[in-house]
């Protein structure tokens, strides 16, 4: 017991030493004031203050009602929703505009977790179907949230290593705030041992958490209204998503893998075992609406995590590790409409750190096609980017040296759509 409060306390430190989360540079399609997803929101809630709804198998301790999130895997699924604060001491919703539609700001706010309010607790393994009546009145308020979203998908972000409760939680809520707080969004938190000098811990814990996410999605589908479970997978997250998608994937007695309802999944930068994660790729390709892996080859996180892992990582790979059918299927993959591989490159991105491994936020164009993507279902041409092909006919996109221009007709694109259904709804409700 000594022993376990001892850990305890030095993990709490490392995690009050790690840094606040900012929020990311304004996306590009925020620059152009006639494009502004704020403005879609119909109940927006013009606030410094928002929430995201969380799942963890973090093993809690403390107080139910207000229980500390630990780095260890705990036998249960916790569910809650998070309050946070962009900027602190309640700024105004006019002040948060302006930080989130600039082009740069000398600092940007943080993002600061207001509370973590536990909701329902199942039992990892425990029954899909009748998760209890907690879980229940949980995914009911869920069900209200997307009532109110103009997206009906529910996002679930898996956050990477080295990620602390705290940041993990406000990653997601910012990536909620830039879509114009349209969507609604789960942040999952698996137990992560927020210290880079514990990685294999990392690597331990999100293979082993690949279950616990695949019976959140489970239950999500069964239980609420969500259209689609789109999936954001950064870094690390890879891990756990990948082997999980994969698990959802094959299909059981009494279970179809369809009823799931998969929609958009991203991986940006994956830190997961090329190999390992093609032939996850394999079990559970066909049943989203379409899988996007989003790499840059420079990145210098991926580049130590190959020789930590031994073998190239999913968002730097090494074609050369496949076997030849492999290889074939990842070429015929790339080719299909439900399969993407983006290149983000530095030589295309202005202002890119060329070994950036956190370019899918921190870059405006790639924030941009990202949101285009989860948002609006739109193929990587319809985004504005670039197909190339490889010598062995593996299809690739890059961003152009014009893509603002694009970018631009892509959204004059939305608005149009969006005021002739305006117009059409008009008539309808007048007839």
């Amino acid at each position: 017991m000594i022993r376990f409060a001892l850990c305890l306390a030095c993990l709490l430190l490392l995690n009050a030493c790690q840094p606040p989360v900012r929020l990311m540079p304004a996306p590009a399609i925020f620059l152009n004031g006639e494009h502004n997803l704020f403005a879609a929101n119909a109940h927006l809630d013009r606030s410094s203050q928002i929430e995201v709804f969380y799942a963890t198998n973090r093993l809690a301790f403390g107080p139910s009602a207000a229980p500390a999130y630990t780095v260890f895997p705990g036998d249960q699924l916790r569910m809650g929703v998070a309050t946070l604060d962009i900027g602190g001491g309640g700024r105004s919703w006019d002040w948060l505009y302006e930080q989130s539609t600039q082009a740069s700001a000398e600092r940007r706010p943080q993002l600061l977790v207001n509370s973590m309010d536990p909701q329902a607790t199942v039992p990892l393994g425990g029954s899909v179907d009748a998760p209890g009546e907690a879980a229940l009145a949980y995914f009911r308020r869920i069900d209200e949230a997307l009532a109110q979203a103009a997206d009906p998908d529910l996002t679930i972000y898996v956050h990477g290593a080295n990620t602390s409760v705290g940041r993990a939680t406000a990653q997601a809520a910012q990536y909620r705030h830039f879509t114009g707080r349209n969507s609604v969004v789960l942040s999952f938190l698996w137990p992560s041992a927020e210290n880079f000098m514990r990685f294999s811990h990392d690597v331990s814990k999100a293979g082993e958490t690949a279950p616990a996410f695949a019976q959140l999605v489970r239950m999500l589908a069964r239980h609420t209204r969500a259209r689609h479970i789109d999936v954001i997978a950064y870094s690390s997250g890879a891990m756990v998503a990948s082997p999980g998608l994969a698990l959802l994937g094959t299909p059981a007695p009494g279970y179809d893998p369809a009823s799931v309802r998969l929609g958009e999944v991203y991986f940006p930068a994956p830190d997961a075992d090329f190999r390992q994660f093609v032939s996850e790729l394999q079990a559970y390709h066909g049943y989203p609406r379409r899988v996007t892996v989003t790499v840059n080859m420079r990145d210098s996180v991926l580049v130590l995590s190959r020789l930590h892992q031994r073998g190239s990582r999913a968002g730097r790979p090494d074609p050369s590790e496949l076997g030849p059918e492999d290889a074939q299927w990842m070429v015929e993959a790339s080719q299909r409409l439900d399969f993407d591989l983006v290149s983000a490159r530095a030589g295309d991105l202005p202002g890119m750190d060329r070994r950036s491994h956190v370019f899918w936020y921190d870059h405006p164009w790639v924030s941009s096609d990202v949101l285009l993507k989860m948002l609006f279902h739109f193929e990587p041409g319809q985004r504005g980017l670039q197909r190339n092909r490889s010598e062995a006919g593996l299809q690739y996109w890059t961003f152009p040296q014009d893509y603002e221009a694009r970018l631009d007709a892509v959204m004059d694109g939305l608005v149009r759509t969006a005021a002739a259904q305006a117009q059409q709804d008009e008539k309808t409700s007048t007839q």
